[in-house]
């Protein structure tokens, strides 16, 4: 089944059926929106982490950036941010990538302290993301290792959005002639679209870069009617 035909009001309603810990059932019971709700209407939060690597299965999360937007609007009053501790140490290659030190996190909480802010800031909305193999399966893992259940929700890729619209621009031609597509860096797609630079790394900062970025594809690339179930996965 295509990622994009996943019914998830639905798919809600059987994890809230699942679910044992009290915070994973409000966040389930809360919903979704429908697929066929427009783009126009939805309710986005665009999210992202700072690990302690890639792996999700191993590395932690040690920071996490949420901005909650619409089509026409980013609401950076309801915008947050939180430092995590992780249950690993830091590397030495990470702290050079995202600037956070060990001095940082040393005071910070666990994730399962801000797990109830975090689902409450998250719930009702379509998560937003540039590249769905990072906070999906990382906060899936780190669920799992703290409270022994995981997390699925719906999501938008920003990077899948750009990619496609890439292909479709690169045409059949360039396809047979083997010719790159060009960068995805979150920075590198901003670009296209003539948004500003932002320091990167910083997960407050990659967030609202997101959310800008969503809102400037769905202008050049579909339109206000447009349904979500055409986006989401």
């Amino acid at each position: 089944m295509s990622d994009h035909l996943i019914d998830w009001p639905a798919r809600y309603q059987q994890l809230a059926n699942k679910a044992q810990h009290p915070q994973l059932q409000q966040f389930y019971r809360a919903g979704i929106a429908s697929g066929e709700q427009t783009l126009g209407e939805a309710q986005f939060v665009a999210l992202d982490f700072e690990t302690t690597g890639l792996d999700s299965a191993g590395d932690e999360i040690v920071s996490i950036g949420l901005v909650p937007f619409t089509w026409q609007r980013i609401y950076c009053r309801q915008a947050r941010h939180w430092l995590v501790q992780p249950k690993r140490n830091l590397a030495e290659q990470s702290i050079v990538i995202h600037g956070i030190t060990h001095s940082e996190v040393e005071d910070a909480p666990d994730l399962s302290k801000v797990l109830e802010p975090l689902l409450a800031a998250i719930a009702g909305r379509v998560v937003v993301v540039h590249y769905h193999a990072i906070e999906r399966p990382f906060l899936a893992n780190s669920l799992l290792r703290r409270i022994n259940e995981s997390i699925e929700f719906a999501l938008i890729d920003t990077m899948a959005i750009e990619r496609q619209a890439l292909q479709a621009r690169r045409g059949f031609i360039g396809r047979l002639l083997g010719e790159k597509i060009g960068s995805l860096r979150l920075s590198d797609c901003r670009a296209r679209y003539n948004l500003p630079p932002y320091g990167v790394h910083n997960a407050m900062t990659d967030a609202l870069a997101t959310a800008e970025l969503l809102q400037a594809q769905l202008r050049y690339h579909y339109r206000s009617d447009t349904q979500l179930n055409q986006l989401w996965m």
